[in-house]
């Protein structure tokens, strides 16, 4: 027998009974994440904007910053990004009290994560020299770093409470407190990077301390909602903290960490990407980030769509619904191709018009950075559809608590196939910066196969087979 507060908290999860149910329960999920991926996105997007207007000099250094510290972060995100499905998985079986004791303990994850990870982040000049970055690049990456590491410790307790939001209907939540904190890191870039409002000028390092005041109020305007709003302050999320629940602990890292290497397989290729640009020069790094800085915010989409298809998924799984996780997972990955599509047109018919938005067209020294930018967003555009369905399919395999195989498969499809061609059309065959587009390309399309094959083998390969 189900308990009230159990039974309350399950009766929006039930099954759905047509496609029609499905596509408008995950709309409803989705819509405010695909929103707060994008806002948060922005947040990124504002600080590549507004440094580009310090110059070509300080946009590459930042560049090399942030994609030294991304892959770092979006490991960590994928490790306490176990808390979604997890979660979802206990509330389809109405299992609050593993709700409970689940958040708990990927607050645990959180803090350890970044205790590992932020001493290895402060070391960034040391790694740069040995990775053959200019030396003048690798000390301005090192002004921004040495404080943007700090924002760990917030930015994984956000992903821990989103999961929890997320999966009680709450996304909204999230969209509301991200969209804040755009407006918090405009106005900290425009006080500290510039000077302004009787700030000192810190450039650099003010992009950084703003980034990292965002992610703080973030947090903390999380942390408030599900404290004292009433329908989460009946989980005690901080009565007994300490309180070591080893066997949930453990779970989230079992799921966790192959979730966390599979997107660092990802985040890391285009890192690595970044280290080979620079190689080519400071017009090809200013490009790529230019470039991928706008593949990046057509990602949040189907990134959010992908975390709403976690729920969904997860939800059925729990409840044991094999018609509900069939309709989940597809109705995720038609939602997230259909916007990649529209987003490939988008690219390729108005690339040098978007381009232009992050370094002034007026200014021959920016001209030739430009003209790449612009040729790397055709390739990105090609891409998008491949994009979108790994992202999706791979949400949808974690909501079944399927992630070592795709770990896998990220690894072969990003660093057996995706470097390598990088590599070899980039710098050996001459083709520069298209070649080591052309080899995310192929890592991308690879990966979103397989993945796309797996999910719908799912039952003729045993996925499914826990819930018989």
């Amino acid at each position: 027998m189900v308990a009230p507060s159990q039974q309350a908290a399950g009766t929006s999860a039930e099954a759905p009974t047509s496609w029609a149910t499905e596509f408008r329960a995950t709309f409803a999920l989705a819509w405010p994440l695909v929103i707060a991926q994008v806002a948060q996105n922005a947040i990124n997007t504002t600080d590549v904007i507004m440094t580009g207007w310090l110059g070509p000099e300080y946009l590459a250094a930042s560049t090399l910053a942030s994609t030294f510290i991304m892959p770092f972060l979006v490991g960590g995100i994928g490790l306490v990004g176990a808390v979604a499905p997890l979660t979802a998985q206990a509330r389809g079986a109405r299992d609050i009290k593993a709700v409970r004791r689940i958040v708990r303990q990927g607050f645990w994850v959180a803090l350890l994560t970044a205790l590992v990870l932020v001493p290895i982040i402060l070391q960034i000049r040391t790694i740069l020299g040995w990775l053959g970055q200019d030396p003048v690049l690798a000390m301005r990456a090192e002004e921004y770093t040495q404080i943007a590491a700090w924002l760990l410790f917030p930015g994984l307790g956000i992903i821990v409470l989103r999961s929890l939001l997320s999966t009680f209907d709450a996304a909204r939540v999230v969209l509301l407190v991200t969209l804040g904190g755009v407006v918090v890191n405009f106005i900290g870039n425009y006080a500290l990077m510039f000077g302004n409002f009787g700030m000192p000028r810190l450039e650099l390092r003010g992009a950084a301390i703003s980034t990292v005041i965002t992610n703080i109020a973030m947090f903390l305007a999380l942390l408030t909602y599900v404290l004292r709003h009433r329908r989460f302050k009946r989980f005690h999320l901080l009565i007994r903290f300490w309180k070591p629940d080893w066997p949930r602990f453990r779970q989230i890292f079992r799921l966790g960490l192959p979730i966390g290497l599979t997107v660092l397989a990802e985040v890391s290729l285009f890192t690595a990407a970044a280290m080979l640009m620079g190689r080519l020069g400071t017009d090809e790094v200013a490009a790529h980030a230019v470039a991928l800085q706008c593949a990046s915010l057509a990602f949040m989409v189907p990134m959010g769509i992908g975390m709403a298809t976690t729920v969904r998924v997860g939800i059925a799984y729990g409840r044991r619904d094999r018609v509900g996780i069939s309709h989940a997972g597809w109705t995720g990955l038609a939602l997230g191709t259909a916007f990649m599509t529209l987003s490939c047109f988008a690219f390729l018919s108005f690339g040098p018009s978007i381009v232009s938005v992050f370094l002034d067209p007026t200014k021959p020294e920016n001209l030739n950075a430009l003209t790449l930018a612009a040729t790397f967003l055709v390739i990105a555009g090609i891409f998008q559809l491949v994009d979108g369905v790994q992202v999706v399919a791979a949400h949808a395999l974690r909501g079944l608590s399927d992630a070592k195989i795709p770990m896998i498969v990220a690894i072969v499809g990003y660093w057996l196939v995706g470097l390598p061609i990088a590599y070899l059309l980039g710098l050996v065959v001459g083709w520069r910066g298209i070649g080591i587009w052309i080899g995310l390309a192929a890592g991308l399309a690879f990966v979103a196969v397989v993945l796309l094959a797996r999910f719908a083998l799912r039952e003729r390969i045993g996925l499914l087979r826990q819930i018989s």
